[in-house]
């Protein structure tokens, strides 16, 4: 364009700003001169009135000047959580995560949760939650809407008014036309004010100042249910919401073994208990959110489903848990499984129709007898015949929106198979596992493999036909891969062998060998579940797989490092001196590079124990002290993900279900 064009250009556009400017003045004027015009009272000096303000010069002052807006978010958005406060502590971490950090929030968080609380954030959390052990039902105290809210609390705001601290009167406004109920409350004209909002309808607010509507909005809040079902890897197994504290200065012996295993100089509990299983030393048990299932705050399932309720300030999240250690397709899922420690009341239901029972709410859930619908022609000889299922009828149950599903390592067996590749060829453990029914060879789960793909189906049928997800919708259900225990690199770069990890009992000693058959076997297995995934439509979680590499249960150090986290050895006391550090120090919950749980990190954390009386009738031997060590170093969750190995996953499963409220919440 030439010089001459670019200045006739600009100076057309000068003369229209210039038209568009003194034709306001001229309105601007007229506008004043009609007002003044008017025969009015002048107002008296006593009742401080302010002359009239032109709509001319109002014009210009809202041009430049932002309105009251009002702006909400609900107060506790993971109903979950009893305390509100709770859900704030996670809030506040999430909103202070740098822009790097949010890449993996949920990791992120954990890390800085625990260096600040070093025995774990779940400590002073994990007995105000909404789920009843007792009654193995969510319930919610003396609350009986956990389920189906009839309202949600809410915090309202207004940004950009004038006189924050000044009174105004806050109106909430429910229904419509002859219908409308309102609710006036005086408060700060900015706020904060609490409102209980009805859920669905919502409710709208407003707010006024000096007889002026200041601002008004319509809140309706979205409340999501996600529930989790599945095994020891969804429950927290390894990780409880209160692990076992240890003595400074007291040790534990455990006997002799076969005249030349010397169990002594063992880290033991505080206090002042006198035996093992005594009431004292029951005192000191590691808590659960759910002892029978080992379940936690620290699931993957829970953590997911918190960081979904945190990321947006309008939508809440009811979560129902029921993933229990041990759990299987069938025993856990169809059918009723007692958990992995002895309590008192045990789950009565299976997760299937706990979770039917779940949907109803307040109503109940019948029993139906479905004797050959789940048995897959006889390839799941476990469902056939007698298999009754509680159903609540579609109308009355509540839609899921979202189902965490982690099961398939124990239809296979991978526990016993781990066992198997850690247990020394010849030691009497190995012989007490095999007669227990512990431990696999590879041609076990060979057979076992070839039929979880119809276990998949049985449970895709019941997600559907009993649970009423939507068969157009079935990618609402997540399926979660299992990460690799032992890989240290790429091309299956395996742990070494050795008992890096493991020395709380002499036994213990991993084979690299069939460390790489487990991991061979386990890699087959994921390869069933993605292509199960496709075939039923699922969500598949499995990004988190790769970040597990290089942080395997041999991943620490071994000759005497500096850091108590990543020492692999286990404390003894010898000849009164704690070597290579003093129990007391170790923290189950601080940052470490190894995301499982070793044998002697789970006689560490959980430091899980049982009386005589209870190992007598499981066992029928007389001699238990030394088999005391084996159940704190396995049945406490040896071989499962630490805290930030659950954390890491939860970051991978609430991707997926992430992508998929996106997906439905755009079809709205």
């Amino acid at each position: 364009m030439k010089m001459a064009e670019v200045m006739t250009a600009f100076m057309k556009t000068v003369l229209s700003a210039t038209i568009f400017f003194v034709c306001m003045l001229v309105v601007n004027a007229s506008l004043v001169g009609s007002a003044w015009s008017q025969d009015v009272v002048k107002p008296d000096a006593s009742t401080k009135q302010e002359a009239p303000v032109s709509s001319g010069i109002r014009f210009w002052t809202d041009f430049f000047t932002q309105k009251p807006k009002l702006t909400w978010r609900i107060e506790n958005s993971f109903r979950f959580f009893k305390d509100p406060k709770d859900t704030a502590v996670h809030r506040e971490i999430y909103e202070d995560l740098l822009r790097s950090e949010r890449k993996t929030p949920i990791l992120s968080a954990e890390r800085i949760l625990n260096s600040e609380t070093r025995e774990g954030w779940a400590t002073g959390m994990h007995a105000k939650t909404c789920w009843n052990a007792n009654k193995n039902r969510h319930r919610c105290g003396k609350r009986t809407d956990y389920i189906n809210p009839k309202s949600h609390r809410v915090l309202v705001t207004i940004e950009n008014v004038d006189e924050p601290d000044a009174s105004c009167q806050w109106l909430m406004r429910v229904g419509r036309g002859s219908k409308i109920k309102s609710k006036t409350v005086s408060g700060p004209c900015a706020g904060p004010m609490r409102f209980d909002i009805p859920y669905p309808r919502g409710a709208e607010i407003l707010v006024v100042s000096g007889g002026r509507e200041l601002a008004k909005r319509t809140i309706k809040v979205r409340d999501i249910l996600i529930a989790g079902m599945g095994d020891s890897f969804a429950s927290g197994e390894g990780n409880p919401d209160v692990p076992v504290r240890f003595s400074p200065e007291r040790a534990q012996g455990y006997g002799v073994v076969k005249g030349k295993f010397d169990l002594s100089g063992y880290p033991t509990r505080v206090g002042s208990w006198n035996q093992i299983g005594d009431k004292k030393f029951n005192a000191q048990n590691a808590r659960w959110n759910d002892t029978a299932c080992h379940r936690s705050l620290y699931s993957h399932q829970l953590r997911a489903a918190l960081q979904l309720s945190l990321e947006d300030p309008h939508r809440a999240v009811t979560f129902v848990g029921l993933s229990c250690s041990g759990a299987q397709v069938t025993f856990g899922l169809f059918l009723r499984y007692k958990g992995n420690e002895w309590v008192k009341n045990p789950p009565d239901l299976s997760q299937i129709s706990a979770l039917a029972v779940a949907q109803c709410g307040g109503t109940v859930a019948p029993e139906i007898d479905m004797p050959e619908a789940y048995h897959m022609r006889g390839v799941i000889k476990e469902l056939k015949g007698g298999l009754v299922l509680r159903k609540c009828d579609r109308k009355k149950a509540r839609k899921i929106d979202i189902l965490f599903v982690s099961v398939g390592g124990n239809d296979i067996g991978f526990a016993r198979l781990v066992a198997n590749a850690v247990l020394a060829d010849q030691s009497l453990l190995k012989k007490l596992g095999g007669w227990f029914g512990q431990l696999h060879e590879k041609t076990h789960t060979d057979v076992l493999l070839s039929a979880v793909d119809e276990r998949l189906k049985a449970l895709n049928r019941a997600f559907h036909g009993i649970l009423h997800m939507p068969w157009n919708e079935s990618d609402r259900i997540v399926l979660t891969a299992y990460p690799p225990i032992a890989l240290l690199g790429e091309n299956l770069k395996v742990c070494p062998s050795g008992n890096a990890g493991m020395d709380v009992m002499r036994a213990f000693s991993l084979s690299q060998k069939k460390a790489l058959t487990s991991t061979l076997l386990a890699n087959r297995l994921n390869k069933i579940m993605k292509k199960s995934t496709r075939l039923h439509e699922w969500s598949f979680a499995e990004v988190h797989r790769r970040d597990f590499i290089g942080r395997g249960i041999c991943a620490g150090i071994n000759d005497g490092g500096f850091a108590n986290a990543d020492d692999l050895r286990l404390p003894r006391k010898v000849a009164g001196v704690w070597k290579p550090y003093n129990p007391a120090s170790y923290y189950p919950y601080v940052s470490r590079r190894r995301w499982f749980r070793t044998p002697n990190d789970a006689y560490l954390t959980a430091h899980f124990h049982a009386t005589g009386t209870v190992l007598r009738k499981a066992l029928s031997l007389n001699r238990l002290s030394w088999f005391q060590v084996l159940l704190a170093a396995t049945y406490s969750g040896a071989f499962h993900p630490n805290a930030e190995g659950q954390a890491a996953i939860a970051d991978s499963v609430a991707t997926t279900a992430r992508n998929v409220l996106k997906k439905y919440e755009r079809r709205r």
